[in-house]
């Protein structure tokens, strides 16, 4: 099973993914997952201190890694294709709650050049990640369209596009729906921080105007709030209903694939 999650940022996606990392983790499957957003903290949400997710660099900038698997004897010149699977070994965290994580982080231009060599190491991981494994991968994606337009969530089996009852978050979602329709087979709405029902039937009414199913609705908590103003792991809350209902989305998905 290998899981997109997107959104506009602010809408809570980060926690949905670690969330849905963690549950399948708990279910005694392998899980990596992938923190592919501009600022990772996912991490964090896994349980791993502030100061040790700081210490972690993101692959995609990690120079002398995209240097030895992508340069060659031409100026100019790099490989599209080359062996990822010691990239796995080398640099998958185990995180204190049982997935591992890999910190990809956004290609960017590096110093002002260009990035292609960045987007090429990041997009045969991914590939081989989600094609050639058989591990639960949970990716939480960059906020916005951009790693649409990259193809870095080309081939998951599902996206999930985060989203509350906000005009803003649900513009972002129908401009996500727009690009992945046609690329990505399974392609799910995830309804977060609904606090009563008239914001539960915006989100609805929205997702049928543009025919995308509902997979859960995630209710507002404001312990979980709390949590990550004291740098906690939410996820370790006792009896959250946001957290019951994430675990419900993870069995919804378990039915799905």
């Amino acid at each position: 099973m290998k899981i997109a999650v997107s959104g506009k940022g602010g809408v809570g996606k980060t926690l949905i993914a670690a969330g849905l990392a963690c549950h399948f983790s708990r279910k005694n499957h392998r899980v990596i997952a992938i923190d592919a957003d501009s600022s990772p903290n996912l991490g964090i949400t896994l349980g791993l201190s502030l100061d040790r997710m700081r210490a972690i660099l993101p692959l995609s900038e990690n120079k002398q890694l995209i240097e030895e698997k992508t340069e060659t004897e031409y100026s100019g010149v790099y490989r599209l294709h080359f062996k990822v699977d010691d990239v796995i070994r080398d640099y998958a965290l185990k995180t204190p709650l049982g997935p591992d994580l890999i910190v990809m982080g956004s290609v960017r231009s590096m110093g002002g050049g260009c990035a292609c060599a960045a987007n090429s190491l990041i997009r045969n991981l991914l590939q081989y990640l989600i094609v050639e494994r058989d591990e639960v991968v949970v990716m939480d994606m960059e906020a916005g369209v951009e790693h649409l337009g990259r193809g870095t969530a080309d081939h998951v089996d599902a996206l999930l596009i985060v989203t509350d009852a906000n005009r803003k978050s649900l513009e972002t979602a129908r401009s996500i729906i727009n690009l992945a329709r046609g690329n990505i087979p399974k392609i799910y709405m995830v309804a977060n921080r609904i606090t009563d029902t008239n914001q539960a039937h915006c989100v609805e009414t929205f997702s049928r105007d543009l025919n995308i199913g509902i997979l859960g609705i995630i209710p507002y908590d404001q312990a979980i709030t709390n949590a990550e103003v004291r740098s906690e792991s939410p996820l370790t809350l006792p009896e959250s209903p946001a957290l019951m209902a994430i675990i419900r989305l993870g069995e919804a998905l378990e039915e799905l694939f």
